[in-house]
C-alpha cells in the first residue's frame, strides 16, 4: 500500500469547480443513459449504472434528472452513443488518453485533434500511449470520509491494492475485477463514494512546470470542455506551486 501521492486531476486546482455546471450535469446524464442502455436500468444490478449514479450524486444531480437519464435508455427515441479512446502527447511530453461518448465518430475525433493542435498538443495513433498505463479501478472519497490511517485501514480491510490521500481527499485504487466489490465493502465503514469507476493510471510521472504546465492546463480545460469528452487521463504531476500560479 502506497501513501501520500502527488497524482491528481487539474480539475482540483482552484476556479475550475466554477466550471459550466450545465456541461457536467449533461456527461454525467449521459454516461447514465449509456450505462442503463448496455444492462439493467437498476442500478443494483448494473455497476458502470451504480457508478454513474453516485458520480452524479456527488455533483448534486437531483434526482429526478438521474432518474429521466435512466429512462431515456428505454426510450425509442434515445441516440446512440459510441465508446471512443484518443490517445495522445501534451507539453512537456505529457501522455494523455481522452474517452469520449459519441454519437458522431467524425464529429469528435475532428474536435479532440484541433484541441490538441491548439494547445500544443499532438493526437497519436491508438497504443502510442496506453502501453504506459495500468487499467484499474478507482474509488475516490472527499477528505471528509475520514484521515488517511482510516481510509487505509478500511481500504485493506476491503481489498483494495493501494491508496493515495492528498489535502484533495482520498484515491482507492483496485483490480478491474474487484472494483464494486471493494466499493460496496468500503460503504459500512466511510459512507458513500463520490465514484467508482474504470481508470488509466500512469506507471510513471512527468513534473509539468512553468510554461509547459500552463499549455498542459489550457489542453485539459478545452478537451474537458468538449461535449462529448468524458475523462481525460494523464502521467502529468503539476506542482502545488504552479496550480497556485496558474489559479
Amino acid at each position: 500500500m502506497a501513501g501520500h501521492s502527488k497524482y491528481k486531476n487539474i480539475m482540483h486546482r482552484k476556479g475550475a469547480q466554477d466550471k459550466k455546471r450545465s456541461t457536467m450535469f449533461s456527461k454525467l446524464s449521459r454516461e447514465i443513459t449509456v450505462a442503463a442502455k448496455m444492462g439493467l436500468p437498476d442500478p443494483e444490478m448494473n455497476a458502470r449504472l451504480r457508478a454513474a449514479v453516485l458520480a452524479a450524486k456527488a455533483q448534486s444531480v437531483p434526482k429526478d434528472n438521474i432518474q429521466r437519464s435512466i429512462d431515456k435508455a428505454s426510450s425509442s427515441d434515445a441516440e446512440n452513443y459510441e465508446e471512443i479512446r484518443y490517445e495522445g502527447f501534451g507539453p512537456g511530453g505529457v501522455s494523455l488518453i481522452v474517452e469520449a461518448l459519441s454519437d458522431n465518430r467524425n464529429r469528435t475525433a475532428t474536435n479532440v485533434r484541433t484541441i490538441f493542435s491548439k494547445n500544443g498538443g499532438n493526437l497519436g495513433a491508438s497504443g502510442s500511449v496506453s502501453h504506459g498505463f495500468e487499467r484499474v479501478g478507482l474509488i475516490e472519497y472527499p477528505g471528509s470520509a475520514g484521515d488517511s490511517d482510516k481510509v487505509l485501514e478500511a481500504a485493506i480491510e476491503a481489498g483494495a491494492d493501494d491508496v493515495e490521500s492528498d489535502e484533495d481527499g482520498h484515491q482507492i485504487w483496485t483490480s478491474i475485477e474487484t472494483l464494486h466489490e471493494v466499493a460496496k465493502a468500503l460503504e459500512p465503514m466511510l459512507g458513500e463514494s463520490e465514484g467508482a469507476k474504470l481508470a488509466w493510471k500512469p506507471s510513471t510521472q512527468v513534473e509539468v512546470r512553468g510554461d509547459d504546465a500552463a499549455s498542459l492546463v489550457k489542453l485539459i480545460d478545452a478537451l474537458e470542455d468538449d461535449d462529448d469528452v468524458q475523462t481525460v487521463w494523464g502521467n502529468y504531476d503539476v506542482p502545488d506551486e504552479e496550480l497556485e500560479r496558474l489559479g
